[in-house]
């Protein structure tokens, strides 16, 4: 090979290796609009701290500041969490088929008592996302259960119980930041 020939093999590497550089930082921060720009970022369970490992109700570290509601997806649990970042209730959910993605959300509508989308009646009903065309947000079933969604449907349900429900209801006005974590 002549020594303008490797120099020009050496010009296309670096080139490509550039390529790829740019394409991954692009697929980083490539954000879907309804998140906004400022979503927290994935973390792995390797990256979560002592306290996390040890308590599974510990508030997850990577879930913002401020007065908000956080639902972990991996643990579905949600904290509800006061201006003070001092947690006033954390309780398990039953998710739907459908899950948010990642990311800062806020409560967009509230609905007192209406039929879900998988035919049962559900009370206070607190959304934040949508997904796949999918509305996804908070509700108690009027009879109490929290059964697994039909995984042949999509649902963006994320069933609490009644007591739940109703604490959600108190603390998830409009506007309320939502924030899901992995």
């Amino acid at each position: 090979m002549s020594r303008s020939s490797s120099g020009f093999v050496a010009g296309l590497t670096a080139v490509a290796l550039a390529a790829v550089g740019f394409l991954a930082y692009q697929a980083s921060a490539n954000v879907p609009d309804q998140l906004g720009k400022d979503r927290p970022e994935a973390s792995a369970s390797s990256s979560k701290t002592p306290a996390e490992k040890s308590d599974p109700k510990a508030l997850p570290a990577e879930s913002g500041s401020g007065a908000r509601v956080v639902y972990a997806l991996d643990s579905d649990r949600v904290w509800l969490v006061g201006s003070r970042n001092k947690v006033q209730r954390t309780f398990e959910v039953t998710p739907s088929t459908v899950d948010p993605l990642p990311g800062k959300y806020a409560v967009t509508s509230r609905s007192g008592t209406i039929t879900g989308s998988d035919g049962v009646p559900i009370e206070h009903v607190v959304r934040f996302a949508n997904n796949e065309g999918v509305a996804i947000g908070f509700s108690a079933a009027v009879d109490g259960s929290t059964a697994s969604p039909d995984p042949e449907k999509k649902t963006g349900g994320i069933r609490e119980s009644r007591a739940d429900g109703s604490a959600m209801w108190k603390f998830a006005e409009i506007g309320r930041p939502v924030i899901v974590v992995p």
